[in-house]
């Protein structure tokens, strides 16, 4: 199970002083333990992936900041988080594969216009999850239904 993945690789961080390594996987750490305590729920692993895809997509957006205000070392920092949360993601679609996913989904339920879009897109995240962002699906699922 993914949490456990995520305390051993702590305890090997801790372990070897990989300070960076360590606060990123505390932090994945404690943003499931938030949704657990909130939702009172144990969070199964795609849930676990869908919060260290959250936390990846924060720190892409952060990047765009610091690269504007050229703050290497900041950049350089997030560049490694982003890294280590990559570990634990799965492989990433490539727009071909996602393509293929959404046009299977648009002829499923019927899809003609961009009307039923919001129909597509809830299927195409259900159906792919964090194995590629919404903005990639979203133009996708546009092109295809424009």
């Amino acid at each position: 199970m993914l949490k456990e993945k995520l305390l051993e690789d702590m305890k090997i961080s801790m372990r070897d002083k990989n300070v960076i390594r360590k606060n990123v996987i505390q932090m994945v750490r404690a943003a499931i333990l938030q949704v657990e305590k909130d939702k009172q729920i144990e969070l199964n692993d795609d849930q676990i992936l869908e919060i260290i895809a959250k936390e990846s997509k924060k720190r892409k957006d952060a990047l765009a900041d610091y690269e504007k205000s050229g703050r290497e070392d900041l950049i350089q920092a997030i560049n490694q988080e982003i890294d280590i949360l990559a570990e634990y993601l799965p492989k990433p679609l490539s727009k071909e594969e996602i393509e293929k996913i959404v046009e299977e989904i648009i002829s499923s339920v019927g899809a003609t216009s961009m009307k039923e879009m919001g129909i597509v897109m809830k299927e195409a995240k259900a159906k792919i999850g964090p194995a590629a962002d919404g903005k990639t699906i979203n133009e996708i699922v546009k092109e295809k239904l424009s």
